[in-house]
């Protein structure tokens, strides 16, 4: 599988956020997303995830399944959660599953790595934030999508969290997974490419 952008350009609200991205990325590659507050690393995310139009340029993913869409081959988790607060960790996943497709793992081991499994009938709307950051992730390991978008993953995660994040990214690297993740800090893994957006 192979993720390649071209001369891509990002237009909010009228005002140009970013402009000439380009990069290609195989399986097994992790692409860490840098630049300053601003700059366009999430609005890159989104439009990758075809959540956002892009102003020009392109997308194409190769070696996927020829009849859906780029975005169908990906999980994208943002800075919002994407939690229903009235459903309980168990009915949350179990959306997303359905949503996304099926995986290996079921909803209580996605739970158990991390570490959540005893708030399993809880509704999300009492969880603390790293919790909820915790359960978004899980959405990851409940539906197999080999291209992971992740904006800050480790935001509100505590450092055994982080730990553990970076060997499930590790795993799904090594399974010929591709991630790109817009990073201010550490991912706890070397990345294949390093992409800057806006000036340094």
């Amino acid at each position: 599988m192979c993720l390649t952008v071209e001369n891509l350009a990002c237009e909010r609200g009228g005002r140009l956020v970013f402009e000439a991205v380009g990069f290609s990325a195989g399986a097994g590659d992790l692409v860490a997303v840098t630049g300053r507050n601003g700059a366009g690393k999430s609005s890159l995310l989104r439009v990758i995830a075809g959540l956002v139009p892009r102003r020009e340029g392109a997308i194409r993913l190769d070696g996927g399944d020829a009849e859906k869409r780029p975005a169908e081959h990906m999980h994208y988790c943002g800075h919002a959660d994407a939690l229903k607060p009235s459903l309980s960790v168990r009915e949350n996943l179990s959306f997303w599953r359905a949503y996304y497709g099926d995986a290996d793992r079921s909803i209580e081991d996605a739970l158990d790595l991390f570490a959540i499994e005893h708030l399993i009938d809880l509704p999300a709307a009492y969880l603390s934030a790293g919790q909820k950051r915790r359960l978004s992730l899980c959405r990851l390991l409940v539906s197999r999508r080999p291209v992971w978008l992740l904006d800050e993953p480790t935001s509100a995660l505590d450092t055994a969290t982080q730990a553990r994040l970076a060997e499930l990214m590790g795993e799904h690297l090594a399974g010929g997974g591709l991630i790109l993740a817009a990073t201010h800090g550490d991912l706890g893994l070397a990345p294949s490419l390093a992409l800057t957006i806006g000036a340094p």
